[in-house]
């Protein structure tokens, strides 16, 4: 085998593990934010909530879909939180969660 192909095949295990990481963050970004917001909504069963984020993640590309989530539950409930506010939030999460995994 050559050293470029070497290298190609070096670029692209590089590329499903990053790929493969940032799945994993998103996800637990996830979890912690909807345990975050269930304890805000006080609901019985944050764990479940936190399930209910995840799986809204799935719905659709992107994390607009989570906020989208979150924000209707929080209006509904009458918690004063803007979609900036939760903006923020999610960025600290993700921030804990990529932590968490490099620590595991």
């Amino acid at each position: 085998m050559t050293t470029m192909q070497d290298r190609e095949k070096g670029f692209e295990a590089k590329f499903a593990l990053d790929a493969e990481l940032k799945f994993k963050a998103e996800a637990r970004r996830n979890k912690l934010l909807g345990l975050w917001a269930a304890g805000l909504l006080n609901k019985a069963d944050p764990e479940a909530y936190a399930r209910e984020i995840v799986t809204a993640d799935l719905e659709a590309r992107g994390h607009e879909d989570v906020l989208r989530k979150i924000k209707a539950d929080f209006d509904a409930a009458g918690i004063a939180q803007t979609e900036d506010e939760i903006r923020l939030r999610m960025l600290e999460l993700m921030a804990q969660a990529i932590e968490q995994l490099q620590n595991n």
